[in-house]
């Protein structure tokens, strides 16, 4: 069985330092991973605007975010300028690629296409992505390969870019398995790698779920293994730093199922690509989380379209 392992690194702290403890930890275990940067400005102080979405307040109080991401960070943007995490940064993104991990795209400006994606036009679209991949090949010497989109947020333009950006595969949406996207009627010809189970901080706090038990309950989560195995996501400012105990459990329970933990681009060779099922992307709410986002619907059958 397989695991991939999908690291969202969001922030300049998280990078900094949550990414080289990361390659720490992975490298203790023999665990192999992707890394999806934020390769531009760290604007998280401006994601007070989520304060209005139904559920965020509740979800902050459950996740501790002051904690996680520490008052500096939460004023990039505000009140403090925001670092340019790519170029501050290069030497840790290159450090990773350089450790033996996949490396890829998460966003250019994480808070900023996680608020206006979802209703952005084309050409807005294409700018955030044409700068997140022009950083990526002047931090790595070639194109980026694979996309995983900042709070699973996407839009018709962004599923286009996917295939004429040339990825190979993307983990932009929580799913049940690989697939192909169809967005109204339209396939997108870039397989899609969903995220499987439900991050950390989107079950610590609920159902009596804390730091101590909910590896336990992740790992029971686990076993449950569609036959193409599992994609889990975590993040470099909770996994990577005050959550990194969890995590090690993570790996150690894991490990002792029997999964192969392995980076999005092994996870991908090991499946039939050719035969992958076409499913509709919508956009919903998941538990735990505030909002929508971009999710696997239902699967599209040739002879019922026809």
């Amino acid at each position: 069985m397989k695991l991939a392992l999908k690291i969202d690194v969001d922030t300049y702290r998280g990078t900094r330092d949550g990414v080289p403890r990361l390659v720490e930890m992975l490298k203790k275990h023999n665990a192999g991973a992707t890394f999806l940067f934020s390769l531009g400005p760290d604007h998280t102080g401006r994601a007070i605007k989520r304060v209005f979405r139904p559920g965020f307040m509740k979800k902050v109080s459950r996740t501790s975010v002051l904690e996680h991401y520490g008052i500096v960070t939460l004023l990039y943007g505000t009140v403090l300028p925001a670092p340019d995490i790519g170029r501050r940064c290069a030497a840790v993104m290159r450090g990773a690629r350089d450790a033996g991990f996949e490396v890829g795209i998460h966003a250019w400006d994480h808070v900023k296409w996680q608020h206006q994606v979802a209703a952005a036009h084309a050409a807005w679209t294409a700018r955030e992505m044409q700068l997140a991949c022009d950083r990526f090949e002047q931090i790595f010497g070639e194109r980026a390969r694979v996309h995983g989109a900042a709070g699973w947020q996407m839009n018709l333009h962004a599923y286009r870019l996917t295939q004429r950006l040339g990825f190979d595969y993307c983990s932009d949406a929580r799913g049940k398995c690989p697939f192909i996207p169809i967005h109204n009627a339209e396939i997108i010809a870039c397989p899609q790698l969903p995220t499987t189970l439900p991050t950390l901080d989107e079950l610590i706090g609920v159902d009596g779920l804390t730091r101590d038990n909910v590896a336990d309950h992740v790992l029971q989560l686990s076993g449950n293994a569609p036959p193409s195995g599992h994609v889990y996501t975590l993040h470099a400012e909770l996994e990577g730093m005050k959550l990194a105990p969890v995590f090690e459990r993570l790996l150690a329970g894991w490990r002792a199922a029997g999964y192969d933990l392995v980076s999005l681009r092994d996870y991908f060779s090991s499946l039939e690509a050719t035969t992958l099922p076409h499913h509709v992307v919508t956009a919903a709410e998941i538990p735990g989380r505030s909002g929508t986002l971009a999710l696997q619907g239902k699967e599209f059958l040739a002879d019922v379209a026809a």
